[in-house]
């Protein structure tokens, strides 16, 4: 059985930073693309990054470029989003997905097979 898990969803105020972390188990971690995506109540699902663990190719929102970075551990278990000067805007839950190694459209939610429950990150003013 697959299971997804975000964390380190926080509380911070505006101009910090934060780093998130997803951790996969019950599938080869090395053939898939990890995308986060983040939701506010009442809006659609947006992808902010995405990470091809095969090194083919790394997405960003144009939101986040420049801001957010998506990395993969050294221990090739886990992926983490690196969230730097944050703002009222960042403010989501966040989302981490799994998907097939190679993606037509990897920013787009429909594309992934599994999903965590999410982690918080509120940005005060």
């Amino acid at each position: 059985q697959v299971q997804v898990v975000e964390s380190g969803g926080a509380l911070v105020q505006a101009g910090e930073s934060l780093t998130l972390s997803c951790s996969v188990s019950g599938l080869s971690f090395d053939d898939y693309t990890m995308g986060w995506f983040r939701q506010t109540p009442g809006k659609d699902r947006e992808a902010v990054s995405c990470l091809s663990l095969n090194g083919l190719y790394t997405y960003y929102a144009d939101s986040v470029k420049g801001r957010f970075t998506i990395s993969q551990g050294s221990a090739g278990d886990k992926v983490y989003l690196r969230m730097n000067s944050l703002n009222a805007a960042d403010s989501a839950r966040y989302y981490c997905a799994v998907g097939a190694q190679s993606m037509a459209q990897p920013l787009a939610p429909d594309e992934y097979l599994y999903w965590g429950q999410g982690t918080q990150v509120t940005v005060s003013a």
